[in-house]
C-alpha cells in the first residue's frame, strides 16, 4: 500500500517528467533523437510514430516509448551496425529493441506489418520515405510522421483492435485541435474513411468542458 509520502514523490516525479517532456528533454525524446542521429548516420529511411507523432502534430501528450516506422532492410542494417552499442534486441530476432542508456524501449514497425491486430488492416505500414516531415523546435532532428499519415493509421489501429481506445481519442482530439473539415476523410485510404466520418462528428459535440 502506498503511504502519503509515495504518492507525494509520485505526484512530484510526474510533474516533472511533464516539464522535461514540455521542453524537449524527456527521456523518451531523447531515446528518439539518439536513435533518429543513428539511422541518419547509415543513410537508413525512419519515421518517428506513435505517442511522439502525436505530440509533434500538436497532441500535447507524453509517451514511455518510441515507435519507428522502418523497412526490414533498414531494420536488418541498423541491427548489424548498432546492436550491443547502445540497443539490445528485447528478444532474440525480434523487432522490439531497448536503448540501454535511457532504459526505454523502441518498437520498429516494418513496412511488411499492418496496423493494429496485425492482421486485418487491407495496407500494411507506409514506406518512411513518404509520409515523414522535419519538424523544428524540441522536435528538431527527428523524422516525424506526417498528419494525415498518422490520423490513418490511428483509424486503422482503432478498427482492428479496439481493445486501443486510446487511437481513437487520438484521432478525435487531433481533428479538433486541427479544425478539419470533414472533407479531410477524402485524403484517406478508402478503409478508414467511414470511421474518420463517425469520429468527425464526435469531435463536434461539445459538452460543459469544453465551455
Amino acid at each position: 500500500m502506498c503511504t502519503s509520502e509515495q504518492m507525494q514523490a509520485d505526484f512530484e516525479k510526474a510533474l516533472r517528467t511533464m516539464d522535461d517532456f514540455a521542453a524537449g528533454e524527456a527521456s523518451v525524446q531523447k531515446a528518439a533523437r539518439k536513435i533518429a542521429r543513428a539511422l541518419d548516420e547509415l543513410g537508413i529511411p525512419y519515421t518517428v510514430a506513435g505517442g511522439l507523432a502525436v505530440a509533434a502534430n500538436g497532441l500535447e501528450r507524453q509517451t514511455v516509448g518510441v515507435d519507428l516506422i522502418l523497412t526490414k532492410e533498414g531494420l536488418a542494417a541498423f541491427k548489424e551496425r548498432w546492436l550491443g552499442r547502445g540497443w539490445v534486441e528485447r528478444s532474440q530476432g525480434s523487432n522490439g529493441l531497448r536503448d540501454t542508456e535511457n532504459g526505454l524501449k523502441i518498437d520498429s514497425l516494418t513496412t511488411d506489418g499492418k496496423p493494429g491486430d496485425g492482421r486485418s488492416c487491407p495496407f500494411t505500414f507506409p514506406h518512411p520515405e513518404t509520409v515523414g516531415e522535419r519538424f523544428g523546435g524540441i522536435w528538431s532532428g527527428m523524422r516525424m510522421l506526417d498528419l494525415r499519415t498518422l490520423i490513418e493509421l490511428k483509424i486503422a489501429s482503432w478498427m482492428t483492435a479496439p481493445h486501443r481506445p486510446r487511437d481513437m481519442d487520438d484521432v478525435i482530439r487531433l481533428i479538433k485541435i486541427h479544425s478539419l473539415p470533414r472533407a479531410y476523410s477524402a485524403g484517406l485510404h478508402e478503409y478508414v474513411r467511414g470511421e474518420f466520418d463517425r469520429l468527425w462528428e464526435l469531435a463536434q459535440v461539445k459538452d460543459q468542458y469544453d465551455e
